[in-house]
């Protein structure tokens, strides 16, 4: 089971949207959440059982003793049978129910660094299939500071302490494992695009309708060879609504000359935003050391809120892009 690379993966995400036109009214369902109907943590978190955490442990200590080239491995090749009905409704819960799930327990306490990533990259290959996360092909992401300069155009927010907009990765499911926190802040803060585009179209039906026609994406540097390139915000194949929303990357493709961005956009992206600001609508969690996030960028957009660090123990997560095979 090859992984993808950057290209593949990101035309397997965007390919994976077929569209028939603008929903005639507002979708519904389980994925169209907001904040206020889930009562308390419970409601959609899990904590992993002793049998569990051992098993994620063991696979992570087997693959690193035995020197395990990561990328060469198959769903086939790493045993997880006390996590497979946990893996099942997770999966299930990601593709058809409210698009997000987070796992508490995860044994990084117990492992080495080299033994966390190969426990994490093993349920990464039981999840769905790899695929790399940006034009370098890195397939296991680590988020920390990096002291990236903030403000330029090929800047990367997730290497840096600064707030961090709603917006979509290009894979099916991204999974954050908290391997370490932050001083203070660093919330993670979740909202359902299904939500916010049922609003939308209750309110503002053209606006709306714009995020279903055609912008221009900044690539900032990973479009192989391409400066910016065309996506469609919001796709519904008659069933299913699937968003891509990132905020700054659709909005910084102005600073291309051949790109203008037309006020019907850059209105129905303020008005996208507006209704995710609202109170009730989004679900802020701050991730503990063991948590692990997974979210549908289809039916979810995250965002970050700025933190600050402690240079001797910085805040740190390991990151993977999934295809759900």
């Amino acid at each position: 089971m090859p992984c993808r690379s950057y290209l593949d993966q990101t035309l397997s995400y965007f390919n994976d949207r077929p569209h028939v036109g603008v929903p005639a009214a507002p979708r519904g369902g389980a994925a169209a959440w907001r904040a206020d109907d889930f009562d308390g943590p419970g409601a959609w978190s899990v904590e992993l059982t002793a049998a569990q955490r051992d098993e994620l442990a063991g696979a992570g200590r087997a693959l690193v003793a035995g020197g395990t080239d990561l990328g060469g491995l198959s769903r086939g090749d790493v045993e997880l049978p006390w996590l497979q009905p946990l893996i099942a409704a997770t999966r299930a819960e990601l593709a058809d129910g409210r698009g997000f799930a987070l796992w508490r327990g995860f044994p990084v306490d117990e492992l080495s660094s080299a033994e966390c990533e190969a426990a994490f990259w093993a349920l990464g290959l039981h999840l769905g299939l790899p695929g790399a996360q940006n034009g370098e092909g890195d397939l296991l992401g680590h988020v920390t500071d990096h002291h990236d300069p903030p403000g330029t155009p090929r800047a990367r927010e997730y290497r840096s302490t600064v707030d961090i907009d709603f917006h979509c990765d290009a894979a099916d499911v991204v999974g954050l494992l908290c391997v370490a926190t932050a001083t203070e802040g660093g919330s993670s803060r979740l909202v359902s695009s299904v939500a916010v585009f049922d609003a939308l179209l209750a309110e503002t039906p053209d606006l709306a309708a714009r995020l279903c026609e055609t912008c221009e994406l900044d690539t900032r540097s990973d479009g192989e060879g391409f400066a910016h390139v065309p996506v469609q915000p919001v796709c519904f194949d008659g069933e299913h609504l699937r968003t891509f929303m990132h905020q700054g990357y659709l909005r910084s493709a102005a600073r291309h000359p051949d790109v203008t961005l037309d006020d019907r956009l850059l209105r129905a992206l303020d008005g996208w935003s507006e209704i995710a600001a609202r109170r009730g609508a989004a679900l802020d969690m701050q991730l503990r050391s063991g948590d692990l996030q997974l979210c549908s960028n289809h039916t979810v957009a995250h965002a970050r809120a700025g933190y600050v660090d402690d240079p001797a123990h910085p805040r740190h997560l390991l990151r993977l892009w999934l295809t759900l095979d």
